[in-house]
């Protein structure tokens, strides 16, 4: 039924559309409505109705003079020009052969159409030049005027649009009602494009504190979406609570609402609020088929609502590529295989593991893998992953027209400049071989991508495109290494990195929606496949594992990590006997601990501690950026812990 009406409805504005355009070309009432009668019926869809011709042109012919008395004339000065009535004893001009006062003239309902309809598809053929005279003559109606600078807008062209809607809101707000909405998004868009931000959140705040009830929800929605976009969602919340209280029914807010639910991630309570939107619009009698078809989609998947409603908006190239993912969804997983690691370290002392370690150094080729000094270093098994052949061939192929290199070490970008989205044709070959998702080097290369894309911060580009990569190159490792397996991945195997490196991306995936549980279970899988930890994951596993009371297993994991340099480690292993009694224990781990680290403790026992000058990332550790940061990080937890803070304080006075 939805469907249904917005197709009629379309179906209507072409035809307003159609019309305006011949009106325009040939602004003579007799020839526009004998166009009318020929070609109203075919855009109607009256053909192989019930209706026979002369009732299909009667149809027309009504109207085609409703059309005509509601449109603007340009050579009128913009007045409509009501037809000349038809006198009653002369034949009907819609071809009937009868009086006109015995049929189209007896009928008492002859449909009218509101000029402002009309205006807004004038709007839109006139030429600039007649742009102008309309406005040069002030025939345009003002909450139109928007459609004016929002054409000019698209035309680079801020300056002018931000002259032309700026004095509508420059006397009082009382008379501006909600037609003037989209005046407020358009003259913020001209200020951000003119780099006008403070101008931008002057007029924000004047229309929130003087604005109509429909206004100041346009002023706060805009409010709410600039805080979702900096990634500030308590702003966020409360400008939305603000434009809900303002115009509780608006539909506007609605949308707002599922974008900065989804925006954080929160789907289930967005698909929950669609539900509500959609119960709350069928009581009021609110019948919008663009808002409720949204509606409707978001209770399916809010992100896929999300991309479909701003679809115009969006960079086509993500469009492509979303298609594409859609495409390989399906696709069987490939069988890589595992070959033994040789594995030598000169100078290596076995045992060790030190923040200081040289974790990207290289395997040799050429060693003796049973040696106590490689298997020190990297465990039993450590394996290379080994694509299929075809994978391998297509790999070459990918090569060609993706050219650039790894990140460096375990970052995920790129340190240097890399323009991959202007002119993409690496997606192209993409689209051309589904079978380029059976590789983990071609997924590795996509991820990054993704984070090198202007818009990469948008929400729906993490869930709809990232993640289905990642979840796909996961389960490509899980069939080749599952929980079971005795064989490992060291990091330092290049044909490694990039499992690796997707693996890490998928827990910041996964912590970004929201899903501690899932992102723990990464992280173990993380360290079950590189024991050696190159990406540092055991410092974020230990505080979850605190976090969520596992203590045992904070314990265990310490125990893999002696010595180790991060504090999280050091200091979680403390945390962790304390809370389960074995306060000796911890008394001895705590003077180790503080031998290493000194400046834990005073940023964990005072309340209130300055924020230190960070110094540069590679100083080592100990200093005071290092105990900022896992105060930030942890020090809820201790403080929970009752009495620990005090015992702390005690032993480190």
């Amino acid at each position: 039924m939805l469907d249904h009406d917005m197709a009629d409805t379309e179906r209507f504005e072409e035809v307003i559309q159609r019309s305006v355009r011949q009106i325009l070309l040939a602004p003579d009432p007799d020839t526009f409505l004998a166009w009318a009668r020929v070609h109203l019926p075919e855009m109607l869809g009256l053909s192989g109705t019930e209706l026979d011709e002369v009732e299909r042109r009667r149809l027309a012919n009504l109207l085609g003079t409703a059309i005509w008395n509601a449109t603007p004339q340009p050579t009128y000065a913009f007045q409509t020009r009501l037809m000349t009535p038809h006198p009653s004893e002369e034949p009907c001009s819609c071809g009937s052969g009868s009086p006109y006062g015995e049929c189209c003239g007896a009928i008492d309902e002859v449909p009218e159409l509101s000029s402002d309809l009309v205006w807004e598809i004038l709007l839109d053929e006139l030429p600039e030049h007649g742009l102008r005279e309309a406005l040069d003559l002030h025939a345009v109606p003002e909450p139109l005027l928007a459609r004016i600078a929002d054409r000019w807008l698209t035309q680079d062209r801020p300056k002018r649009a931000a002259a032309l809607l700026e004095p509508l809101f420059a006397g009082s707000l009382d008379e501006l009602d909600g037609e003037f909405e989209p005046s407020i998004d358009i003259l913020c868009d001209a200020y951000d494009r003119l780099g006008h931000g403070r101008k931008k959140e002057t007029f924000l705040a004047r229309i929130c504190d003087e604005g109509s009830r429909p206004l100041r929800a346009a002023a706060w929605q805009r409010r709410c979406t600039m805080a979702i976009d900096d990634g500030d969602f308590a702003e966020a919340d409360a400008a939305f609570t603000a434009a809900l209280r303002s115009d509780p029914d608006n539909p506007g807010t609605a949308i707002l609402e599922i974008t900065l639910l989804a925006a954080q991630h929160k789907d289930w309570i967005a698909r929950e609020r669609a539900r509500f939107w959609l119960f709350r619009f069928r009581q009021i009698g609110f019948t919008h088929p663009g808002v409720l078809d949204f509606l409707n989609r978001a209770v399916e998947d809010p992100q896929e609502a999300l991309v479909d409603s701003h679809s115009d908006a969006l960079d086509p190239v993500l469009l492509d590529l979303h298609d594409w993912i859609t495409l390989i969804q399906p696709r069987p997983l490939p069988v890589y295989r595992l070959e033994p690691l040789n594995v030598h370290a000169p100078g290596w002392l076995p045992g060790q593991l030190t923040l200081f370690d040289d974790l990207d150094a290289p395997v040799p080729d050429s060693a003796d893998e049973d040696t106590d000094l490689g298997l020190s270093r990297y465990g039993p098994n450590p394996t290379r992953l080994r694509a299929p052949a075809a994978v391998r061939h297509l790999e070459t192929d990918w090569k060609s027209v993706f050219p650039w290199a790894k990140p460096d070490s375990t970052r995920l970008v790129p340190d240097e400049d890399v323009d991959l989205w202007s002119t993409p044709d690496w997606l192209d070959h993409l689209q051309a071989n589904p079978a380029l998702a059976d590789s983990l080097e071609i997924l590795d290369d996509l991820a990054t991508a993704l984070y090198l894309h202007p818009e990469s911060a948008l929400p729906w580009i993490s869930h709809l495109l990232l993640r289905p990569l990642l979840e796909r190159a996961r389960s490509i490792l899980d069939q080749v290494l599952p929980e079971d397996a005795p064989q490992h991945i060291p990091w330092s195997a290049p044909p490694n990195r990039p499992a690796l490196r997707l693996l890490f991306r998928q827990y910041l995936c996964q912590i970004d929606e929201d899903e501690p549980n899932g992102a723990a279970r990464t992280l173990e899988t993380l360290l079950r496949l590189n024991p050696r930890d190159n990406h540092g994951v055991r410092a974020e596993l230990m505080n979850h594992y605190l976090r969520d009371g596992k203590d045992e297993l904070a314990l265990a994991l310490a125990r893999r990590f002696p010595n180790d340099g991060l504090a999280d480690l050091a200091y979680g292993e403390v945390l962790a006997l304390y809370r389960l009694g074995r306060q000796d224990r911890a008394r001895l781990v705590l003077t180790t601990a503080v031998n290493r680290l000194p400046r834990i403790p005073q940023y964990l026992t005072r309340k209130r501690i300055k924020r230190p000058r960070f110094t540069p990332p590679d100083s080592l550790p100990g200093g005071d950026d290092q105990a900022w940061m896992y105060r930030e990080a942890m020090r809820d937890v201790w403080a929970a812990e009752p009495g620990i803070l005090a015992w702390l304080r005690r032993l480190t006075a």
